[in-house]
């Protein structure tokens, strides 16, 4: 049985392009239900996934530092964004066990992602370096998944967080959180079209972006 350490971690990743109130409603949710202390926020510096991110990275860090702000259980990480090359996970995770061999590691990815996760760098070395929170929406068609990512879910897969947190990683649950229909490409638009995104993501994150004028021009 693992014991619980204060090294333990609910790892959220992404472009934060801006980062919303749906990604942080939904991190917190997952860190009260494993019941660890810690979260961690990781801006992706050059996503390899997808498109270049609107804002250069050193504004997404600084937004993403002003929405946790004033929760201590909150911290960001500029690991990424300082890096050099394509801001792969496996390399991320790496250096984070590095630093807490013994912690449980949980990282928190939507079903969007979970259905393409064969398709990021090592992503089966990924799974032996942290567990994979897997939010979204249930009863999705396990025909959707690629064959290898079939494997690794049916040799992986647990059902509970009892069970997850036996282990520092290796485990993929499925957890559906508060469904908070916000994203940052209607964020962006909304800017862009002069109209206001209030409430959809911290006050003080808004402020900032009409201070640096980001997102303006369509």
């Amino acid at each position: 049985m693992h014991r619980s350490t204060h090294d333990d971690l609910v790892i959220l990743g992404g472009t934060f392009d801006p980062i919303h109130y749906g990604h942080l409603r939904a991190v917190e949710e997952v860190r009260q239900a494993l019941g660890v202390t810690q979260v961690m926020l990781i801006p992706a510096g050059h996503p390899p996934h997808r498109q270049s991110p609107w804002a250069d990275a050193r504004h997404r860090l600084a937004m993403t530092r002003i929405a946790v702000a004033h929760h201590p259980q909150f911290t960001v990480s500029s690991w990424e964004v300082k890096r050099e090359g394509p801001s792969y996970s496996v390399d991320t995770l790496t250096a984070l066990r590095q630093q807490r061999p013994d912690a449980v590691l949980a990282m928190v990815i939507g079903m969007d992602a979970f259905l393409r996760f064969d398709t990021w760098h090592r992503w089966q070395h990924i799974l032996d370096l942290t567990h994979l929170i897997v939010t979204g929406r249930p009863g999705w068609p396990a025909a959707e998944l690629p064959e290898a990512l079939r494997q690794a879910l049916y040799q992986r897969r647990c059902e509970d967080v009892s069970t997850l947190r036996q282990t520092p990683a290796g485990r993929i649950l499925f957890h559906t959180v508060t469904a908070l229909e916000i994203s940052a490409t209607s964020i962006r638009s909304l800017l862009a079209s002069h109209h206001s995104p209030r409430f959809l993501l911290p006050d003080e994150v808004l402020d900032y972006i009409d201070a640096e004028g980001l997102y303006h021009s369509p």
